[in-house]
């Protein structure tokens, strides 16, 4: 009797296999905590104000620089700027990035920009409800300080002010600032040039209502976070050693497959897709991120991590109602459309919105859903809808893993009438297959708590004289127990070619040959499917049928 290698491996090698994987899940998250940095790095920047001059304009000059040789002409505050009667729509707010003596790395990957305005209070120009902030805004680049700038991107944005002043409103406290919300401001998908430029203009038209009512503006503040050089060498180093491993023992899974004279059931095809989903996320085409302006890289991303997401979700479902005996109908992948449906629907409604934000970034970069009134509401609406999709997801996979426990455990009534060797085999089988059910289980929420953990914590831990990088540390873990997890259900549930009972004697087997009917229905093929998929009745009824009751 053949079956899967995780039901003829001995217990003895079942463990150091388990001890080898969990060496490695445990360098997967060393890697991340000790050598990486931390993932990403917050620059803050206070925009500088320029003259925009009609001596300026006649030139032909478009960039203002905050610093440098070629820097602009510059006012402190807008008090200077009535002083000298220097109209709103003259003032241009420059930012440069990076900060002085630094440059912009390829390996940064990325780069987001958040907007937050300083604006103080006056009783004579409050902040009106539902206020707009209309921007002009520019982006420049180059690699040189002596070539001229190069417009990437122009936009004019509008941004809803969210602000509350915590103090009365009396005249007794003007100039007290407003508390505003950030704003989104910018996301670039990939950061190809050393320096870069914003230039960001706040119009004003009276009779258009533009900008007018919008409080009295004093500065504007931005924070840029990008990815840190150091993680990403990290992250690229793990996906190149990665990819060669899982697409190995992928190729030695099905080659075992085609090598049986039954062709493969669902389970296995779904195995073998789930490994596929995972080559395809660890295929590390972000190296070549660092030699091309592939602005795509992101949205990119978000595809293979969906894919993925959705091929494991899906074989969770399927996992756990292939070991189901109470279905009737089984191997056929029709049976589970009621359960697969959701997650391809869902799987697609998060394509269309990564679409509708990153896709229409790959043109204007300042683009965000989260800008208008209506975007928001949709955003958080599909935020809130899948949240609870996946707890309710989850639910239902718990109370399918307790369906297949409770089955598996009333086929324990008929072990006692078994030998003890034969006994002791199929009660292994049971222990074994319930322990990986129970690791599923703890993988998935070991993603969600560390998820958690690294929201919650200050993003670093002290341990000894050592600082260990939390967020790093749930990026490389999570990343590497998944490849961890479909290497282990590949190897684990590859056809194994150690036959169970072959060192027993003929008349042995023939005395126990009703115990195998009694638990394992009828066995077509030397090379059928394993032993716990049979024993919790998921053989053909017809075959069943045709073999007689022995006694």
């Amino acid at each position: 009797m053949a079956g899967a290698i995780i039901e003829n491996m001995s217990t003895k090698k079942l463990v150091i296999v388990g001890v080898i994987l969990l060496l490695f899940q445990a360098f997967s998250f060393m890697v991340g905590g000790l050598i990486a940095p931390s993932p990403t790095t917050a620059v803050h920047y206070l925009a500088t104000k320029c003259v925009d001059t009609v001596k300026t304009h006649h030139k032909g000059s478009k960039w203002f620089m905050p610093w440098g040789p070629d820097q602009c002409s510059k006012i402190r505050d807008f008090d200077e700027a009535m002083a000298k009667r220097i109209e709103a729509n003259n003032i241009v707010f420059a930012v440069h990035i990076p900060l002085p003596n630094r440059e912009m790395s390829p390996w940064f990957q990325f780069m987001l920009v958040i907007l937050q305005f300083d604006i103080a209070f006056k009783m004579q120009n409050q902040i009106e409800d539902g206020s707009l902030a209309t921007m002009d805004v520019g982006l420049a680049y180059r690699d040189s300080t002596l070539n001229e700038w190069t417009e990437m991107a122009h936009s004019t944005e509008h941004r809803k002010l969210s602000c509350n002043f915590t103090a009365t409103k009396t005249y007794e406290n003007e100039g007290r600032y407003y508390e505003c919300d950030l704003l989104p401001f910018m996301e670039v998908g990939s950061v190809a040039h050393k320096y870069y430029l914003l230039n960001i203009r706040l119009p004003v038209n009276e009779r258009k209502k533009v900008n007018i009512g919008i409080g009295e503006i004093k500065d504007i503040r931005l924070v840029s976070i990008h990815q840190n050089g150091g993680f990403t060498k990290v992250w690229f180093a793990m996906k190149t050693f990665l990819t060669p491993s899982v697409l190995i023992i992928m190729i030695w899974y099905w080659r075992r497959i085609t090598q049986m004279t039954r062709p493969p059931v669902l389970l296995e095809k779904i195995i073998f897709a789930l490994g596929i989903s995972m080559t395809f996320i660890n295929i590390p085409v972000e190296w070549f991120s660092v030699g091309f302006n592939w602005t795509w890289m992101l949205l990119f991303g978000d595809i293979r991590q969906g894919i993925f997401y959705a091929m494991l979700l899906s074989f969770w479902i399927i996992f756990c109602g292939e070991h189901l005996m109470d279905q009737t109908e089984r191997n056929h992948f029709s049976v589970y459309w009621k359960q697969v449906g959701p997650i391809v629907f869902g799987s697609f409604c998060l394509f269309i919105f990564d679409m509708c934000e990153r896709g229409v970034q790959l043109k204007n970069p300042f683009y965000s859903i989260w800008a208008s009134d209506v975007g928001t509401e949709l955003a958080m609406a599909f935020i809130i809808v899948a949240g609870i999709c996946a707890c309710l997801y989850f639910l239902f996979l718990c109370f399918m893993v307790f369906q297949v426990f409770r089955n598996i455990s009333g086929k324990r009534s008929s072990l006692p009438a078994m030998t003890k060797a034969r006994r002791l085999h199929y009660e292994g089988l049971i222990f074994r297959f319930k322990f990986l059910m129970l690791v599923t289980l703890a993988c998935a929420a070991m993603t969600v708590i560390f998820f958690i953990i690294s929201q919650v914590n200050e993003g670093h831990w002290h341990w000894g004289g050592y600082t260990v990088q939390v967020n790093s540390a749930f990026f490389t873990g999570i990343y590497g127990m998944w490849n961890l997890y479909v290497f282990a259900l590949m190897f684990l549930y590859a056809p194994s070619h150690k036959h169970y009972g072959d060192e027993q004697s003929s008349a042995d087997q023939a005395g126990n040959s009703g115990e195998d009917i009694q638990l394992t229905t009828t066995i077509t093929h030397v090379d059928g499917p394993t032993e716990i998929y049979k024993m919790t009745g998921k053989e053909a009824q017809e075959t069943s049928l045709n073999t007689p009751y022995q006694k």
